[in-house]
């Protein structure tokens, strides 16, 4: 069996099974890399080469984390939910809560629309948005998978369609550049306005997964304890101090103030720093109290960080074993020239790959290579070569164990740990995006 496909499996199978992702994603490494003719000390210093890539990403979470803990203890949060409360009611009916419920999932999707676009700090705003709103979502008996459907639309099915903010370096920088620089030695061509045009129906079959997902899949009610949020008694030296007036200002301040640092730098890391400074000039926390709150927000965010190293030794065993290029050749060789199994087989393939890679950025430079020319092969237009490789990339971002688009939902939604991330956030959003995107990315293929 292929190497990549093996490594994938385990990976999923462990993982569905409650194994630890972090635990899954080591043993899938391992497995691959010794079925694709890497000896035991080649496959972990391929594993050991690829983690530095994700010490970054989890380094960034754990100060975002921190920040996160910063801003509950300034009162801004719980004056939040208080006043959706309030909102709610004490004798709500339910059509009140109904509409309170919608409203909610509305703001929670708008966000992490703008995230990608409009103000481009991807995950950063979970930590401090979500957390606060659990006793609301509890008192709603709202499902959270349908949270974790709309945050993960939110973090993915923007950067697909609008060439700004993250869209931008998607569509433009990474899957236009690669597929004119694979598609020039045969002649192909794709200009810049054909990118969202041909991404745009792949994206309309996430959309209808995305309705499904929230007034069908997961509209009825799910009963959730009212526990303590982890951060709320990581230390329990610390006397949360009362809301003022100084505290709250200094919160929107931090609040502008990091995610402003990190439009400008394109650093999570430095801008968690400045918020956590400004929310101590404010008073929220004395400065002898920091190695408290930083082992806060690393309790809150460890498995998120350290499943994204592991993705990152993942990916780079996965590439040392040379065994996506024989996937997809192999794969061709099987099914002969039929080009609708074609188109299917293409997006099967980059399924297979994001899902153990976890980024569909990061995968498109992997198989547009070999995509763009099996396209031009089997006579694919340039709109259709287009939403192939797209599709295929884009195809397990959102079901991928180890996806920021999946582990972001998680990091929010668990912190009073009732979200479980496979079967609450994984299973879920690869039902509802994953399944359509196949079904439209195939469509669009065949009448583009």
């Amino acid at each position: 069996m292929n190497a990549v496909i093996l490594a994938v499996l385990v990976m999923v199978v462990l993982s569905l099974l409650r194994v630890s992702v972090v635990f899954a994603l080591v043993a899938g490494a391992l497995v691959g890399g010794l079925v694709g003719g890497l000896s035991l000390d080649q496959t972990l210093e391929a594993f050991n080469n690829g983690v530095g890539g994700g010490a970054q990403v989890a380094l960034a979470y754990a100060t975002l984390g921190a920040f996160a803990v910063a801003i509950s203890r300034s009162g801004l949060p719980d004056m939040l939910a208080n006043r959706l409360i309030t909102m709610l009611g004490k004798e709500a009916t339910q059509t009140h809560q109904t509409r309170v419920k919608m409203l909610l999932l509305g703001a929670v999707l708008l966000v992490a629309i703008s995230s990608q676009n409009a103000i481009p700090v991807h995950i950063a705003f979970i930590p401090v948005l979500i957390p606060p709103l659990l006793i609301v979502m509890n008192r709603l008996q709202l499902d959270r998978r349908a949270v974790a459907c709309a945050l993960t639309f939110g973090l993915t099915a923007p950067y697909m369609l609008l060439p700004v903010g993250f869209g931008a370096i998607f569509l433009n920088d990474i899957l236009l550049a690669n597929l004119n620089s694979a598609g020039q030695p045969l002649g192909l061509e794709i200009t810049r306005n054909m990118v969202p045009m041909a991404m745009g129906i792949p994206v309309g079959g996430m959309a209808i997964g995305l309705v499904v997902a929230l007034l069908f899949s997961y509209r009825g009610r799910r009963e959730y304890a009212s526990k303590d949020l982890v951060t709320s008694h990581a230390q329990h030296t610390h006397t949360p101090a009362k809301p003022h007036m100084l505290g709250l200002v200094m919160s929107g301040v931090a609040i502008v103030a990091a995610l402003g640092l990190q439009l400008y730098s394109g650093s999570m890391i430095l801008g968690g720093l400045v918020g956590i400074g400004l929310l101590s000039m404010g008073g929220i926390f004395k400065w002898r109290e920091a190695d408290d709150l930083f082992t806060s927000g690393m309790r809150m965010m460890a498995l998120i960080g350290f499943i994204m190293i592991s993705a990152a030794g993942f990916a780079e065993v996965m590439k040392a074993t040379g065994d996506i290029d024989a996937l997809v050749t192999g794969a061709f060789e099987v099914f002969g020239d039929n080009r609708g199994v074609a188109a299917l087989v293409m997006l099967l393939v980059g399924l297979f790959i994001t899902l153990g890679i976890g980024s569909s950025f990061s995968t498109i430079p992997i198989i547009a290579a070999i995509f763009v020319p099996l396209a031009v092969q089997f006579g694919f237009s340039p709109m259709a070569t287009v939403v192939l490789v797209g599709t295929a990339a884009a195809l397990g971002d959102a079901g991928s164990p180890a996806s920021d688009s999946t582990l972001g939902p998680t990091a929010g939604l668990n912190v009073d740990g009732q979200h479980d991330h496979i079967w609450d956030s994984v299973v879920p959003t690869f039902l509802h995006y994953n399944l359509p995107l196949i079904a439209f990315g195939w469509l669009a293929a065949m009448m583009l």
